[in-house]
């Protein structure tokens, strides 16, 4: 059995991706190891002759497409919207079915430097043997130039803006230079970047003009409707349970429950537009329905319970949205106006200690 928590999405749904290669009638585009339309099955669900493929993002169809096609131009893809979108495990998944990996990723903090983006050298080689090629330490975009690969670039809003522009001349001129070796990398074709930014961070810095004309911006929205976001978060805390070896699944009521909190608590009025009040600084996302049921039933498997419970899954909640002291407060509001009138069946989630 192995012991990783998570494999990527390229080993995690290999046997799908083999189906799928495996009826192609078409050719791939170069670089390619799927073609458009099989990238989108693999996405979104559908079938590989006698095989069902599992969806795997729950959206809009033809924003996936649009997706699918940007990567097919010159242009990078930008996937933007409010945490909790799913917009890393989007990116993922186009760079798994696109490239066969997800693997060549930058994780962009206001730590990020130029280096982590094009190239850096081992200083102790450097020292010893002088400047050479078995010196020089590829980026993760440098490796996907060079092998015609997806690379992805998390979080890119987050990066000072000096370090974001170093993406302008490799979106450009696809190309590296590497002025120390007097080389120039070019491009492999296939070679794309992902990027993702959330539109809510506090500690985003806006892109320039010149940066963000060399993205297609394609904005990922919350779950359009109950029913939708009820479909995901299902799913997903059920995927997240068998990962971690739950076996106690919340109930659909539970589930139905937590997910209404959220949404409501999100929007700031009830779903019926009836009551507002005020909203928690939490994003409150369907990414944290999923963290708070998994929770849920880690807490119930861990201490003997035979099934998980409300009780359980409102044990769970404050730590998903409240923040700070005035999250406290919005809370407290949400369960008096609206939780507590709506009778017992909610009475474990008017009772949450804060």
């Amino acid at each position: 059995m192995s012991t990783v928590i998570r494999q990527p999405a390229e080993k995690q749904y290999s046997d799908e991706l083999y189906a799928l290669t495996g009826c192609e009638t078409a050719t791939p585009p170069e670089g390619w190891r799927l073609t458009p339309s099989a990238v989108k099955t693999f996405i979104m669900g559908g079938n590989a002759g006698d095989r069902a493929i599992t969806p795997k993002y729950i959206g809009d169809p033809r924003m996936v497409e649009i997706c699918i096609a940007t990567l097919l131009t010159d242009r990078g893809l930008l996937l933007s919207g409010p945490p909790g979108t799913a917009k890393s495990w989007l990116s993922e998944l186009l760079a798994a079915a696109i490239s066969g990996t997800s693997n060549l990723i930058i994780q962009g903090t206001m730590s990020t430097t130029e280096d982590q983006i094009r190239y850096g050298f081992n200083y102790a080689m450097l020292i010893s043997r002088g400047i050479s090629e078995r010196a020089l330490i590829p980026s993760p975009i440098y490796s996907a130039m060079q092998t015609g690969k997806i690379a992805r670039f998390e979080e890119l809003s987050r990066c000072a803006p000096e370090i974001q522009d170093g993406l302008i001349s490799i979106l450009s001129e696809k190309s590296i230079a590497v002025p120390e070796l007097g080389q120039q990398i070019r491009a492999t074709r296939g070679f794309s970047i992902i990027a993702t930014c959330n539109t809510q961070d506090m500690g985003a810095h806006d892109m320039s003009a010149a940066l963000s004309r060399r993205f297609n911006n394609v904005v990922v929205p919350p779950p359009a409707t109950f029913e939708e976001e009820v479909e995901i978060v299902t799913r997903r805390t059920a995927e997240m349970n068998q990962g971690a070896e739950l076996h106690l699944m919340p109930a659909g009521e539970q589930i139905q429950r937590v997910v209404t909190i959220l949404r409501e608590l999100r929007c700031g009025r009830t779903m019926d537009g009836a009551v507002h009040f005020r909203k928690p600084t939490s994003s409150c996302s369907a990414a944290e329905a999923i963290s708070a049921l998994t929770g849920a039933s880690a807490l119930a498997q861990s201490f003997g319970a035979s099934a998980v419970t409300d009780g359980h899954a409102a044990a769970m909640l404050p730590g998903t949205i409240v923040r700070n002291g005035g999250d406290g407060m919005a809370l407290e509001e949400y369960q008096q106006t609206v939780l507590r009138p709506r009778g017992k069946e909610w009475d474990e989630y008017t009772d949450i200690k804060i």
